[in-house]
């Protein structure tokens, strides 16, 4: 396993569209940059060529480079992913926390949360998006993003035992089922539904 951290900061600008976590925001601010300004993705790209230690987003797109002139921070996040595959490394889950005065994200939370969940082909409840506002510190004009990544490697000859030790019977297909509370091998998915963990609650977020 590897660990990557990634953190980001850019100030508010007038005119400029907002763009957190590839959502777009109605916000008077946008977030000034040479690319779109996409404080949340551009940490979570950090954090993933962090873990892989290939450099930075700096080092892939250089800032003077005209080329990433108001570009789409998801190709950068698509280039990261390129590279932690390309070491033999997939997603376990990512954890963020944005800093900002405004807007609210808990209102949007969910949907931040999904699109990112998209972007880097994981479920959605591998992805924390967390927010907070930076009171008394002065950076009201300012979104901060902290990302960490957990990066995770199967040894293929270890996933072909592992894999090969796991096939089950149907007896003990049989018993695994009625133990999570289906009538019988063979009842159709979603017969009796599971219990659950509660829905992702936005108004936890400040």
């Amino acid at each position: 396993m590897r660990i990557g951290y990634g953190y980001d900061s850019h100030a508010f600008k007038p005119g400029v569209p907002l763009k957190i976590g590839g959502v777009a925001i109605e916000h008077p601010e946008g977030l000034a940059g040479h690319s779109d300004g996409d404080v949340l993705l551009h940490a979570i790209t950090d954090a993933l060529f962090g873990a892989v230690a290939v450099g930075d987003i700096g080092t892939f797109f250089p800032p003077n480079d005209a080329r990433w002139k108001n570009a789409d921070s998801a190709v950068f996040l698509r280039v990261a992913m390129e590279e932690i595959e390309a070491a033999g490394y997939r997603i376990a889950n990512v954890d963020t926390t944005l800093v900002l005065m405004q807007p609210k994200i808990s209102p949007i939370a969910e949907t931040i949360r999904e699109r990112v969940a998209d972007l880097l082909k994981i479920a959605p409840g591998c992805v924390g998006i967390k927010a907070k506002t930076p009171e008394g510190l002065n950076q009201d004009g300012v979104a901060v993003a902290h990302a960490i990544v957990l990066l995770e490697t199967l040894d293929k000859a270890e996933g072909l035992e592992v894999l090969a030790a796991s096939v089950p019977t149907e007896e003990h297909i049989d018993t695994v089922l009625k133990k999570i509370g289906t009538e019988a091998f063979g009842t159709p998915a979603g017969a009796r539904a599971l219990p659950r963990k509660p829905p992702f609650d936005t108004e936890d977020i400040t």
